[in-house]
């Protein structure tokens, strides 16, 4: 089944026993283990517990395509129902998931954490399409997601924030719910025994330098700037950003990317669909963001969002270097954005 986005929070917090297997994705990774470990709180009081669950990557599947069906119909020793987690999801590992989707063993409660997944996933459509499994996605906080974890974070030391400085971090967060946790966490303990955030303090206590430099890297991607994506590797490596954090960066932007231009390929304006994204483009930026989604078809964001997605999986997994994977990964985007506009004349 699929689950409205309205209906996520109710569901999360009471699933309907019918539902064996539930598949949490999108590109915040944050909020996707944040939802698993809450779902898992409901089935095992002590997380950890290594009788009543079992914890591993959809890669083992390939070697051991049963280990699934083996966890799920597991009787745990000291009693009581499981949870089997499988980390890493993408479609390239689904042949099995699929198949326990259909045809559920056990009473176990299987979540799957995925990244993105497109419409066209064949993971997301079997999660959809099942009445004894649920399809959660799990996108950026924006507006009022965001804020009430703002305000539910500074209101546990009685703080308030000025409008300014809420504007300020909803603008520079939001792009992984744990990171956005810490990040406001953070500001708590920066205040002291201040009463009231303001716009300084949000500034002083969460920077977006490392923001900015995701931006360069996706915005140079994605328009086949080739110098400037190096460039920009090379600074944000420079200022702390992981390979992962940069995958990341660059899929949000294509994943806006593809959301404006599925709103045009449906009839709207361009300028209309800008107006989709929150946060929006910053006003510097939108005229070569107007000429990338002139660029680049939906088919082929579609195809650039999943290679995205398989790097961060090949990061975790092979055991090769992930900046190697990361530059390799970008190259080839910048490379097809190349292409593109060659193609264009």
């Amino acid at each position: 089944m699929k689950v409205a986005a309205a209906k996520v929070a109710q569901f999360i917090s009471s699933p309907p026993e019918e539902v064996r297997a539930i598949l949490l994705y999108g590109p915040d990774s944050g909020l996707v283990r944040e939802r698993a470990e809450g779902l898992t709180k409901l089935i095992i009081e002590d997380p950890k517990d290594p009788f009543r669950i079992a914890e591993f990557s959809a890669s083992e599947l390939r070697d051991d395509p049963a280990k699934l069906s083996d966890e799920a119909s597991a009787i745990a020793f000291t009693g009581g129902r499981r949870v089997v987690r499988i980390r890493d999801t993408t479609d390239s590992f689904a042949k099995s998931i699929i198949s326990f989707c259909k045809e559920p063993f056990g009473d176990a409660l299987v979540i799957i954490e995925a990244g993105t997944l497109t419409p066209r996933s064949k993971l997301r459509a079997a999660f959809e399409g099942s009445k004894q499994a649920a399809a959660i996605p799990c996108y950026a906080d924006e507006g009022k997601s965001l804020r009430d974890i703002v305000l539910e974070t500074l209101g546990q030391s009685q703080i308030s924030i000025s409008p300014d400085a809420m504007s300020y971090l909803l603008e520079n967060l939001g792009s992984d719910r744990m990171v956005s946790r810490s990040e406001v966490e953070k500001l708590r303990l920066y205040m002291g025994e201040e009463t009231e955030v303001t716009f300084a303090d949000a500034i002083a206590c969460v920077g977006d330098s490392s923001s900015m430099a995701l931006d360069d890297i996706a915005f140079s991607a994605a328009s086949g700037k080739i110098d400037r994506l190096a460039h920009f590797l090379d600074r944000g490596r420079r200022e702390g950003a992981a390979a992962i954090s940069i995958l990341r960066g660059v899929a949000r932007h294509f994943e806006r990317l593809h959301l404006v231009s599925g709103a045009i390929d449906a009839g709207n304006s361009a300028e209309t669909a800008m107006k989709l994204l929150r946060p929006p483009v910053f006003f510097k930026q939108v005229e070569t963001f107007r000429n990338q989604l002139r660029l680049w078809p939906t088919g082929r964001l579609s195809q650039a969002i999943n290679s995205l997605s398989e790097a961060e999986v090949l990061c975790k997994t092979t055991g090769m270097p992930a900046d190697t994977i990361c530059d390799q990964t970008l190259l080839r985007l910048g490379a097809t954005s190349l292409a593109l506009i060659k193609r264009r004349g």
